[in-house]
């Protein structure tokens, strides 16, 4: 196991924050992150891991946070968090035996279709609009979908999250903020379970990352139910786009 070295923790405790902030609010905090772990000279498995062990406390703090104040009701996630949790285990064990190179290329083209949706809507998600599926439908559907998702793949997660609420369950986006950060947490931690049986994990810097999370997921929460869709929208537009580009460059530049 790799030893980190003094004058790495308070670099890990920042990307942390910074991850942190930005995922409860408009997901996308591997953007963050995943570099980072890889730049210290993790092995990608390593580096996924520890992104899922740091992750699972940013999410866990937003989801608490979003709790608290009533912007979620943790009742009415129970059905959707345990069909993601499902979903996420089943996507993990999938990608141990399938490629999933062809998703590099698909995901991109689907995240430029939502970033251009979301600019031409700009009265999207600002209030609660008519459901278009039953929620114990979309629970399964969306859950498993979603879930398997995020345990074979994973970028732009928290993106399909809130526009599904948005646009199948008529949530305002601050609620499908909240919402999807509930959903997060359970594919996160459904994922890393396989993560850690397999040893994949560097923990003293996923816990310090994780520290970091906590204090960035509460503050870019209660920034979110202070400004609502003044301040998702213009971070969820730049989170798409520069998510797309990664993806983009990721999957070209061979």
């Amino acid at each position: 196991m790799r030893v980190t070295a003094y004058w790495e923790f308070p670099l890990l405790f920042t990307t942390g924050l910074a991850a942190g902030f930005v995922d409860s609010i408009a997901g996308g905090g591997g953007l963050i992150t995943i570099p980072v772990l890889l730049s210290f000279g993790l092995e990608p498995a390593a580096a996924l891991g520890t992104n899922k062990l740091q992750a699972t406390f940013g999410s866990g703090s937003a989801a608490a946070h979003y709790a608290a104040a009533k912007a979620v009701s943790l009742k009415e996630c129970g059905q959707g968090f345990v069909y993601t949790l499902i979903g996420a285990a089943l996507g993990a064990v999938a990608v141990q035996h399938v490629d999933p190179g062809f998703l590099r290329r698909a995901i991109p083209v689907l995240l430029v279709g939502v970033a251009i949706y979301v600019a031409c809507k700009p009265k999207l998600g600002s209030e609660d609009r008519h459901p278009r599926m039953q929620r114990h439908w979309f629970d399964l559907i969306f859950g498993l979908g979603l879930g398997f998702y995020d345990g074979f793949f994973g970028p732009g997660t928290g993106t399909f999250w809130a526009m599904s609420y948005v646009l199948v369950l008529g949530f305002n986006l601050t609620r499908a903020t909240a919402f999807t950060k509930v959903m997060n947490f359970a594919s996160n931690v459904s994922s890393l379970a396989f993560f850690v049986a397999g040893g994949k994990i560097h923990l003293l810097m996923g816990l310090t990352m994780g520290v970091g999370q906590l204090i960035g997921a509460r503050t870019g929460s209660r920034m979110v139910l202070t400004r609502g869709t003044r301040l998702i929208r213009p971070v969820f537009l730049t989170v798409v786009i520069i998510l797309t580009l990664k993806l983009l460059y990721d999957s070209y530049r061979a």
